[in-house]
């Protein structure tokens, strides 16, 4: 978990060697580095007031998250073959995951500054947080389909006004505008029929896996850890391609995870953004080391099975409860 600061780590950009040293202690970015120049990660995130907070994550994904080459081409079969691991590195997931950080961080540092009374430095970085969390909200809503609901609401009314100017250009035997409208209304249904099945799928979604777990790549071999999920592949049309998600047995259409990747042997593959159809749990526990610079923020450690056990925050993120092993009389033995 994400641990108190000391006083001077609350300023603004205050006291940036201690607050440098307490990062590289927590969490060693590797190439999405918690440091820009000689200032922390989230501070550097709120630099410029004038500018959006989009603009300024977008100006930070540009200078953090650059794209690494491929260096394990695959040689295998399959629905894989001719792509490598990177072809499923996912920056919007990396970026989900910073977000999600700079939430914790922000939060204990708020919670510190108040028990210290230092209540002008609590209030700015509370509004520095309520900024974090409207973005936040804002690209769950956008890849989840949290407004689904709303968004699908609004087309059916487009459509009821649409179908009464259909009606109304018929009776005034207006063709042309007819064939129009109809052809408006059509595009209309093709899309709230969409937007109606994601926010369906996002509600009644089953996994096979769960926050924390250990699985396997089937195609790439690597050992990755479950720290994310959707039930359908929320991914840029451009990704999909990319990764030849069409080509997989049940294509988009089933569950994706965000999946933390082992850096010994993957050090450049952070984060992957993985189809359910290419992850296979072990047979066995696996208990074997796991190294990843995100593992400290995201889980509390590791269960007797050898899975992570997530943050509550976490859990509560995608709303799922803790997980509990199963008690083998035989461990004791």
């Amino acid at each position: 978990m994400v641990q108190s600061h000391s006083l001077s780590t609350l300023t603004i950009c205050g006291s940036v060697q201690v607050y440098s040293s307490w990062r590289r202690n927590r969490v060693k970015f590797g190439n999405s580095s918690g440091l820009i120049g000689d200032r922390c990660v989230s501070c550097q995130f709120f630099r410029r007031p004038s500018s959006s907070l989009r603009s300024q994550w977008k100006s930070l994904k540009q200078r953090n998250l650059s794209r690494v080459e491929a260096r394990w081409p695959f040689q295998g079969g399959g629905d894989h073959q001719g792509l490598d691991p990177n072809s499923e590195r996912s920056e919007s997931a990396n970026e989900d995951i910073l977000i999600f950080f700079f939430q914790l961080d922000l939060a204990t540092r708020v919670q510190c500054a108040l028990n210290m009374e230092q209540y002008d430095i609590a209030q700015q970085l509370r509004e520095k947080l309520n900024e974090v969390e409207e973005e936040g909200i804002r690209l769950q809503e956008a890849k989840r389909g949290s407004s689904s609901k709303s968004e699908a609401q609004d087309k059916g009314i487009s459509l009821i006004r649409l179908r009464a100017d259909l009606q109304n250009a018929i009776d005034g035997e207006d063709y042309g505008l007819a064939a129009k409208l109809r052809d408006e209304i059509s595009k209309l249904e093709a899309e709230s029929l969409a937007v109606s099945a994601k926010a369906l799928a996002f509600e009644n979604a089953e996994y096979a896996f769960r926050l924390g777990q250990k699985l396997k790549h089937k195609a790439f071999g690597y050992r990755a850890v479950v720290c994310g999920m959707d039930p359908v592949c929320c991914e840029s049309s451009s990704w999909m391609e990319a990764a030849e998600v069409e080509k997989l047995p049940r294509g988009s259409n089933q569950p994706f995870y965000q999946v933390l990747v082992d850096v010994r042997t993957h050090p450049d593959l952070l984060v992957a953004y993985v189809p359910e159809d290419s992850l296979l749990a072990p047979e066995k526990p696996d208990k074997e080391r796991f190294d990843h610079p995100y593992i400290s923020f995201l889980f509390y450690g590791a269960d007797t099975a050898g899975d992570f056990i997530p943050i509550q925050q976490l859990r509560e993120k995608y709303n799922k409860p803790r997980h509990e092993v199963p008690f083998d009389s035989q461990d004791e033995d």
